[in-house]
């Protein structure tokens, strides 16, 4: 279990915390900020996304707590593996190989080696449901997105009440100036309500599940190149140096590429199979 993202946010507000002071902790409580920035991002979410979304949430909070979900090195292995029982046995022994195989996109792809002579054809339709599953994942990256970007944006709204209120009160009698610091406290807090949310809260969610994606995405392109070479016939010497070099390329640009380096392996976009 991987808990690093959550002992982050942790350190994170408890840093703020002491930059506020506790003696003065209770000068940043106010629930009508808190009702205009967290409950109004809630609620913005559910109109936007539905319940459906919502549900998901258990889901995703799973996969970002997990640890080593996809052992690009043991896939390695393994297709070398299935290279060696192809190449003595040929590609009919894989049937019963793949009945090992705990990843079903893996098995998958072996059962379609043996099943589908057309190398093109397989590529095709693995391909396509990498194409399927970044699109269901960039859905789920977008909820967050979006969240994070609504939180600010409602920050801003109960500062513009606030300021509202307060010019109310500064036109009124001398008894209505008693409310204007009331009123700017509110407008201030709310914006440090959306900052905080956005950045301690769907920040890191947003970029742990695109790492997950990342991947994800690399493991399965591993399988496609591992298991596209067993039907050429490939040697599994060399399919082995192969898909360590494209591991390893991987690795060196830190998952996400870097400055002036290429980026990770992504889904390819191609024409989707009709069938």
């Amino acid at each position: 279990m991987d808990v690093t993202m959550f002992i982050g946010m942790a350190i994170a507000m408890v840093l703020m915390v002491f930059g506020m002071g506790l003696k003065n902790l209770a000068n940043f409580v106010d629930m009508q900020s808190f009702i205009i920035v967290i409950i109004g991002t809630v609620a913005a979410l559910f109109a936007g996304f539905g319940i459906k979304s919502f549900k998901q949430l258990p889901k995703h909070i799973k996969l970002i707590m997990s640890k080593d979900r996809y052992n690009a090195k043991e896939c390695i292995t393994q297709i070398v593996d299935m290279a060696q029982v192809a190449r003595k046995k040929g590609l009919l022994a894989l049937e019963e190989e793949s009945k090992k195989i705990e990843d079903p996109f893996f098995k998958q792809s072996l059962i379609l080696i043996v099943d589908v002579p057309d190398a093109s054809r397989i590529k095709e339709m693995l391909e396509n449901e990498l194409l399927y599953l970044d699109e269901r994942h960039a859905k789920t990256v977008t909820f967050y997105e979006t969240g994070e970007a609504l939180a600010p944006a409602f920050g801003m709204i109960g500062t513009l009440i606030g300021l509202v209120n307060m010019l109310k009160s500064m036109s009124m009698d001398s008894g209505g100036s008693s409310s204007i610091g009331e009123d700017m406290s509110v407008a201030l807090i709310t914006t440090l309500y959306g900052v905080i949310f956005a950045n301690i809260v769907f920040g890191p969610i947003v970029r742990r599940l695109k790492q997950k994606h990342d991947e994800e995405i690399l493991f399965k392109n591993i399988i496609i190149e591992g298991v596209l070479a067993i039907q050429a016939g490939d040697n599994p010497k060399f399919l082995n140096e192969k898909l360590t070099s494209y591991l390893a390329h991987y690795e060196r640009s830190d998952g996400g590429g870097d400055e002036g380096g290429e980026k990770s392996p992504k889904a390819k976009k191609g024409k989707k199979s009709k069938e």
